[in-house]
């Protein structure tokens, strides 16, 4: 069995690359299992967070390694958020194919502050990002980077190139889905999967018109050069 793991950001369209690989006949999904791994160690306020810890395993180490055991298909594509990966042994990491979504923080920051009021660097997740881009590569492991917005202006060309870095054919049922929940859901869901459960595949790329939050203008600047490493190194069409 072959292990995907996105490392994504919030608001990153993850959600939305999730449903694509599950239209997959030969692939499963999993929904952020490090979730309550990650809220069991800081102290930050997300929306759900006593469910989420009740019903999850807050073990990270178990629950990576519970994804090693295989399952009914040949792939599995773990959905992870990067911040989620805190004190965990980086050796883990050489059992998944490992790939990474990234979003320009001047589009992701508007719509984060809609579930999370004062983020902080961490809860962007590009710093961490980053930080596992560079083991993976010190490793001998490149891997691929996806950019939200190349995602949405096209699909169809960027799903074939990831196809093409995880040497795995390109499926057409990845480019669209019944609207609606999934099973695999995670409990947060009603909190975040608002626009996914209304669409039938990728939204088109539209560019935020408001201006940008005057409040969040320093956390940008600490975001930026994160974001401009891994865009540079990212799939473009």
């Amino acid at each position: 069995m072959r292990i995907i793991s996105l490392w994504s950001g919030p608001r990153n369209v993850s959600t939305a690359l999730m449903y694509s690989f599950a239209q997959r006949h030969d692939c499963e999904v999993v929904d952020e299992p490090l979730y309550a791994h990650y809220l069991s160690h800081v102290n930050v306020y997300h929306p759900g967070k006593k469910e989420i810890v009740a019903t999850m395993d807050t073990d990270g180490s178990q629950v990576m390694k519970e994804q090693l055991v295989p399952g009914m298909r040949p792939l599995r594509f773990l959905k992870n958020m990067a911040h989620h990966w805190m004190g965990l042994d980086d050796s883990l990491l050489n059992h998944f194919t490992n790939i990474f979504l990234i979003r320009d923080p001047k589009e992701m920051l508007p719509s984060l502050i809609n579930q999370i009021t004062n983020p902080v660097l961490r809860d962007t997740a590009l710093k961490r990002q980053w930080e596992l881009y560079q083991k993976l590569c010190e490793q001998g492991k490149p891997t691929a980077i996806i950019d939200s917005r190349e995602l949405l202006i096209d699909p169809e060309e960027v799903l074939k190139k990831v196809c093409s870095q995880l040497n795995i054919l390109f499926d057409p049922a990845m480019l669209s889905w019944k609207p609606g929940p999934i099973p695999e859901d995670g409990v947060w869901a009603k909190y975040w999967y608002y626009n996914v459960h209304n669409s039938c595949g990728f939204q088109s790329y539209k560019p935020k018109e408001d201006p940008f939050p005057k409040r969040l203008v320093p956390l940008l600047q600490q975001c930026e050069p994160y974001y401009n490493l891994l865009f540079d190194k990212s799939l473009k069409l």
